[in-house]
């Protein structure tokens, strides 16, 4: 459940979401997507109001979800089918990105034949493929393991930073959020409501070293005794 949650993102900004299990930050982005309901208030993005799902709107689950029947290629299009974009511009447009991603060479496999962070890149790709001017992010990196969560983390910086959408990140993981992003997004226990804001003023691009300056500490710290002070005792 979610209680008078308010807050802005600006256009290219990259804002992750913290908070403690079942405080409502998938719940959130589910609402922004367009596939629940909202029971109140209102939904404001690029100025038009949201009333359900949009092209525009990309998200990405912390399981790749891709269609085990069709090659890379293909799940990488699967948006382009949905909205009856041309294929054969969106196409070149796929290839670019998988490239980018690192996957030139796997258009052709099938989801079974890739590791689970190649199938993460692949569901990032097509989250990207029909340009969303805002990318949500329900922990997708979630399930992976501490160094490929890592080394998604910057591919996923590599590809924002050249295609420059909107992207609200839910994680559970403070310092991803640090590293990651532009603002860090505290949201309180059940019913979550948005506790505070931080500004994560370090430079980019980022490097993995940046864990081990004084200045992520200091950004990580603030945000874990924002939520240390507001979780509830065991």
């Amino acid at each position: 459940a979610l209680r008078q949650v308010s807050f802005t993102v600006g256009r290219g900004e990259f804002v992750s979401i913290v908070g403690q299990s079942g405080c409502g930050k998938s719940t959130m982005l589910k609402i922004l997507a367009g596939l629940l309901a909202k029971t109140s208030g209102t939904i404001f993005i690029e100025n038009q109001q949201l009333d359900g799902p949009r092209r525009d709107i990309g998200i990405m689950f912390q399981k790749p979800l891709l269609l085990e029947w069709r090659r890379v290629l293909d799940n990488v299009l699967l948006p382009v089918e949905i909205y009856r974009l041309d294929r054969k511009e969106y196409e070149e447009k796929a290839r670019r990105l998988l490239g980018t991603a690192g996957l030139a060479d796997f258009l052709g496999k099938y989801p079974f034949e890739l590791s689970g962070g190649m199938q993460q890149r692949v569901a990032l790709c097509r989250a990207l493929v029909a340009e969303p001017s805002l990318l949500l992010m329900d922990e997708p990196f979630g399930a992976l393991d501490t160094l490929t969560r890592q080394k998604m983390g910057f591919e996923l910086l590599r590809l924002w930073e050249e295609w420059k959408s909107t992207v609200l990140f839910v994680t559970h993981d403070v310092d991803e959020a640090v590293m990651l992003s532009d603002r860090v997004l505290v949201m309180s226990s059940r019913p979550g409501t948005i506790l505070g804001a931080f500004t994560v003023d370090l430079p980019r691009p980022r490097q993995i070293f940046a864990k081990d300056t004084s200045e992520f500490i200091h950004f990580s710290s603030r945000i874990r005794r924002c939520l240390w002070e507001e979780a509830p005792d065991a």
